[in-house]
C-alpha cells in the first residue's frame, strides 16, 4: 500500500502551477510552429508569431505566458490502495499547493479568483480555492493533471442537450462562430459527449488536457488505417471549424483550433448532452505522478525544441503614434486592419473600473484621471519583479467593456481603447458615433507586451489591485486597429474574408 505525504502534494502542486505559468505544453507549441509555416493570412500569421516568440521568452524568463493566470483546475486519480500520511484534507493540500505557487516571490502569479460570486466579489488573494475533480481507480499511486484557466477561453465554454438525431458536427459549426475570439485562437476544443450535462461539461474540460495528437490520427488515415468513430468525428471538425477562417485571433486565417479532443460516455436514450470548452493560445497544463516516493520531478522542456520565430516591430509598415498628442482628428483617420506601434502615456481599465467610474459619474462626482484625448487599455497587470516595470500585461476580452463603451466616449472625452479579440454591436455602435476607434493587442503574448512598458504607476483605485487605473508609458506597443471610426471591424471582414478562400462550408440553419 502506497502512502501519500502531505508534503509531497503540497509542493507538487506548487511546483506545477509554477510549471505550467511559463512553459507551454511542447506538443502544443511545435503544433502552433507547424500552424504559422502553414498561414498564409499576414495578420494571422503575425499574431502566431507574437504567441511563440513571447512563449520562448517565458521560458527564458520563467515570467507568465499570459497576465491571466488562470483559476485552478485539477484532476485526481486516486488509487484505491493509497492511504494518506496527512492532517489536511485533500482540497486544504491542493490549495496549500495553489497558495505557495501564486504568492511565489520569484514569480508571483496574478491572483484572479473572487469569492462571494453573486454578491461583494471579494478576491481571495491568493489564487483560492482550486476547482477539483476526483475520480477513484484501481492501484496504488496518485494521477494529478493541473492546469490554469483563463477567464476569455472558460467564458466561452458551451453546453446544450440535443435531440437524438440531431447532428453534433452542425451545433459545433454553429457554435464556434458564437464564441468570438475572447478564447484566443489557435486553440483546442474539448468535447464531451454523453452522460448527463455536468458529466459532458467535465468530460470536456478533461479533454483538452490530453497532448496534441491528431497528426497521429491523420497518419493512420493515410496509411488506411480504420479510425474509430471518435477519430472520425475529431477530423471532420478540425477540417471543418478551420473550413470557417476565423484564424488567429479571430482575424481571419488558416487555423482557428490545432486539434479536438473528444471524449464520450453512455447517456440516457432520450438524451444527447454534448459540451464544448476550448483551450486558448496559454495552454497551460501538466501530468504527473505521486508513488510514495517524495515529491513530483517536472522536467524543463529544451528550447531548442521551440519554434524559431521571432517576432520583431516592424518599423516599416507600422505607424509610430505619439500618445501625448494624439487627437480626435488623427484617430479618425486609422483604417482597418492598420498596424501601429504606440508610444507614450496611456490609462488601463477593466470591469470593476469602469463600473466604478460609472458610479462616480452617476453621481456627479470627479473621476480620480483625466481621460480627455486618452488611450485606455483593457488590463489586468501581472505584479513586477526584480527591474521589471510592470509584470506580463497581455490584454482581456473587450466585449466585457460594451455596456461602458457609450458612457466613456460621451462623457469621459475617452479617444480609443485597446483589448483582446472582437467588439459586440453596442461598442461598435458607440465607436461608429463618437468616431472613435478600437485597437486590439494579442491574446497570449503578455510577457512580449510587457517588455514595450517602461513605465508603471496606479493612478486611481489602488483598492481594486490589477483592476486599479494604471498609467503606463509605452514605447512600440504594438496594436492593430481592429475597428476604425466607421464602425468597420476586422474580425467580421476578416474571418468573412478567409472563409471564403478557404472553400467554405454548408451554412448550417440557426
Amino acid at each position: 500500500m502506497t502512502t501519500i505525504r502531505q508534503d509531497d502534494l503540497i509542493q507538487s502542486v506548487a511546483d506545477a502551477f509554477q510549471y505550467i505559468s511559463y512553459y507551454h505544453p511542447l506538443d502544443y507549441i511545435q503544433a502552433l510552429g507547424e500552424a504559422y509555416a502553414r498561414e498564409e493570412s499576414p495578420a494571422a500569421k503575425d499574431a502566431i508569431a507574437q504567441i511563440l516568440t513571447n512563449s520562448r521568452m517565458s521560458a527564458e524568463g520563467k515570467r507568465p505566458i499570459c497576465q491571466d493566470t488562470g483559476i485552478c483546475v485539477v484532476f485526481l486519480k486516486v488509487g484505491m490502495n493509497v492511504r494518506w500520511d496527512a492532517t489536511m484534507s485533500v482540497q486544504e493540500m491542493v490549495d496549500e499547493g495553489v497558495r505557495r505557487a501564486y504568492l511565489n516571490p520569484d514569480n508571483p502569479l496574478r491572483a484572479s479568483v473572487l469569492a462571494d460570486p453573486a454578491g461583494a466579489r471579494r478576491n481571495t488573494k491568493d489564487n483560492t480555492p482550486a476547482v477539483i475533480h476526483y475520480e477513484i481507480v484501481p492501484g496504488d499511486h496518485l494521477e494529478v493533471t493541473c492546469a490554469a484557466k483563463g477567464g476569455g477561453s472558460e467564458n466561452k465554454s458551451k453546453m446544450v442537450c440535443l435531440n437524438p438525431s440531431d447532428s453534433i458536427v452542425d451545433w459545433v459549426l454553429k457554435t464556434v462562430p458564437t464564441m468570438g475570439a475572447g478564447w484566443c485562437p489557435p486553440g483546442i476544443l474539448g468535447i464531451g459527449i454523453g452522460g448527463t450535462p455536468e458529466k459532458a461539461t467535465v468530460m470536456a474540460k478533461e479533454a483538452i488536457m490530453a497532448p496534441v495528437d491528431i497528426h497521429l490520427v491523420k497518419a493512420r488515415q493515410a496509411r488506411g488505417e480504420t479510425l474509430t468513430r471518435i477519430e472520425e468525428l475529431r477530423l471532420e471538425l478540425l477540417e471543418k471549424v478551420n473550413a470557417l477562417g476565423i484564424g488567429a485571433q479571430g482575424l481571419g486565417g488558416l487555423t482557428t483550433v490545432l486539434d479536438v479532443k473528444i471524449i464520450d460516455y453512455p447517456t440516457h436514450a432520450a438524451s444527447l448532452p454534448v459540451a464544448m470548452i476550448p483551450n486558448c493560445a496559454a495552454t497551460r497544463h501538466v501530468h504527473f505522478e505521486l508513488d510514495g516516493s517524495g515529491p513530483a520531478r517536472l522536467e524543463a522542456p529544451r528550447l531548442q525544441d521551440w519554434p524559431q520565430v521571432t517576432w520583431q516591430p516592424d518599423t516599416q509598415t507600422s505607424t509610430r503614434i505619439d500618445l501625448g498628442t494624439l487627437t480626435p482628428a488623427e484617430v479618425a483617420g486609422w483604417k482597418p486592419g492598420q498596424t501601429l506601434l504606440l508610444n507614450g502615456k496611456m490609462l488601463t481599465g477593466r470591469d470593476a473600473a469602469h463600473k466604478r467610474i460609472q458610479d462616480l459619474l452617476a453621481r456627479g462626482e470627479n473621476l480620480p484621471v483625466d481621460f480627455t484625448n486618452r488611450v485606455i487599455y483593457y488590463v489586468g497587470p501581472v505584479d513586477p519583479v526584480r527591474d521589471e516595470a510592470v509584470g506580463p500585461a497581455g490584454p482581456t476580452t473587450a466585449t466585457r467593456m460594451d455596456k461602458f463603451t457609450e458612457m466613456m466616449l460621451a462623457q469621459t472625452g475617452l479617444i480609443a481603447m485597446i483589448g483582446k479579440s472582437e467588439r459586440g454591436p453596442s461598442g461598435i455602435a458607440a465607436i461608429k458615433k463618437h468616431k472613435a476607434a478600437y485597437l486590439m493587442a494579442v491574446g497570449g503574448a503578455a510577457y512580449l507586451v510587457s517588455k514595450a512598458i517602461k513605465a508603471a504607476k496606479v493612478v486611481g483605485f489602488e483598492d481594486l489591485g490589477m483592476e486599479a487605473i494604471y498609467e503606463f508609458d509605452v514605447q512600440d506597443m504594438p496594436v492593430t486597429v481592429a475597428v476604425d471610426a466607421s464602425g468597420e471591424s476586422v474580425h467580421e471582414t476578416g474571418p468573412s474574408l478567409w472563409k471564403g478562400r478557404i472553400g467554405g462550408i454548408p451554412v448550417v440553419a440557426a
